[in-house]
């Protein structure tokens, strides 16, 4: 591979666009356009905006993903008109051009320092974006997972109020048919629904949530199937978001809330089980534990609804963005693995039901909201953090759009010391049938 030299009369543009094309191996599949108004690349694709020098030395310290999130977090970097549009075109074309990750000899570098100090481009690392998670401690130890959610969710309940419907479902929601005219709110009402006809909740049953956010399934348990609910979460603002719903709902008969990790959890014989989109945050080595305490705190013959997302077998994990700026230690895997760790635990799994396509339309909501209120936000976060959640939410929604990513209702149940799942044949057949309350 060889980066070209181009005349140092050419804009900076021409000579970015020759890195990135040696770097790539292959035909720019974007338009650049540089600092110094010069552009590059073919007419008709998405404009990438280089605002500053500074973006192309981020680039060096810190190349591929995490340094091109870096520089548009920072506004050093940006795409022109729709980012959702922008980067589906880009991704597009790297994938019909056979593009790949950048993988420079020494040569190549020493060749692509040279293009960049004629550029003025060099200089000393950049410093990480404020809102980057900076976490300490050995990784999923009790401390440092406390860290990582109060990163996260901890944000400010202001701002997902601000984000999410009135149902505070930061989860995948359901849509039991096209109808485009069903809001947020109701297709996440309809996915608690779909929960609590899966668990088999009844008035009076004990259901653990572990990672209840800010208590939708809780409080909807208790309102509308009278369930007495233990919600779990290690948030201290959802915590508190939870408790005064509880008070104002007069629900403190039902409803307990607890703040405390997952492995502090005390007891059994909960007649149910749920957590929802909080797997993912236990960590790869930690989650045999895990599914072995969700195992333990069930009753025999109990169910338990593990909703999760889900990657692929070439790209488990988080991805560098999401775990630098989202969800520090996250750890998604193949659908197919967490089933098999799920009975390693000794849960009976009976059914699997993926809502990928209810992803996509759930992100694509929030993401709305984002920019409709955009200004607010900004004045809540500040223009970086407002930034992060931009290419969170339109990179999330791509990724289940393209199925790089998937999310899944996994449904078990605790057998008996014999093995008995406690379920008839007619129960055994009729999973599905929660739709229509038959």
């Amino acid at each position: 591979m060889t980066i070209a030299r181009t005349p140092v009369r050419a804009g900076a543009a021409r000579r970015l666009a020759a890195l990135a094309e040696a770097a790539l191996d292959g035909p720019l599949p974007v338009r650049l356009r540089a600092w110094d108004g010069s552009e590059a690349g073919p007419a008709d694709a998405p404009v990438v905006v280089v605002r500053s020098r500074r973006a192309l030395r981020r680039l060096l310290w810190q190349p591929g993903e995490l340094g091109l999130a870096q520089a548009y977090i920072t506004g050093e970097l940006d795409v022109e008109g729709d980012l959702a549009q922008g980067l589906r075109a880009l991704w597009a074309a790297a994938r019909e051009r056979g593009l790949r990750a950048p993988r420079l000899s020494p040569a190549d570098w020493a060749r692509a320092v040279t293009e960049a100090t004629r550029l003025g481009g060099l200089g000393p690392r950049p410093p990480a974006p404020a809102a980057q998670a900076r976490l300490r401690g050995r990784p999923h130890s009790k401390a440092r997972d406390r860290a990582a959610v109060s990163h996260h969710y901890d944000l400010s309940n202001a701002f997902y109020r601000l984000l999410l419907d009135d149902t505070m479902a930061y989860s995948c929601g359901y849509w039991t048919g096209a109808e485009p005219e069903v809001s947020p709110a109701e297709a996440q009402r309809a996915k608690l629904e779909l929960v609590c006809r899966k668990l088999g909740l009844v008035p009076g049953a004990r259901l653990l949530d572990v990672g209840c956010g800010w208590g939708a399934l809780a409080l909807y348990a208790a309102e509308v199937h009278e369930a007495r609910v233990t919600a779990v979460t290690l948030s201290r603002e959802q915590a508190a978001h939870v408790r005064e719903q509880v008070r104002e709902r007069r629900l403190e008969h039902r409803v307990e809330v607890v703040c405390q990790d997952y492995r502090d959890i005390t007891g059994s014989a909960y007649d149910a089980v749920a957590t929802i989109e909080m797997g993912e945050h236990v960590g790869d080595d930690a989650y045999p534990a895990f599914a072995a305490a969700l195992h333990r705190l069930v009753r025999p013959h109990g169910r338990v609804l593990v909703q999760q997302m889900s990657r692929g077998t070439r790209a488990p994990g988080g991805g560098a963005f999401i775990e630098a700026y989202i969800a520090p230690d996250m750890h998604m895997r193949p659908m197919g693995e967490t089933v098999c760790l799920l009975e390693a635990a000794g849960l009976d799994v009976r059914s699997v039901e993926s809502l990928r396509e209810h992803y996509v339309r759930t992100i694509g909501a929030w993401h709305r909201t984002l920019e409709e209120r955009w200004p607010q936000f900004v004045r809540l976060v500040g223009e970086e953090v407002a930034r992060v959640w931009r290419l969170y939410l339109v990179g999330g929604a791509l990724a289940f759009e393209e199925r790089r990513m998937g999310v899944d209702q996994f449904l078990a149940v605790r057998p008996s010391a014999t093995g008995d799942s406690g379920l008839t044949g007619v129960e055994a057949q009729g999973w599905y049938r929660h739709l229509d309350g038959r």
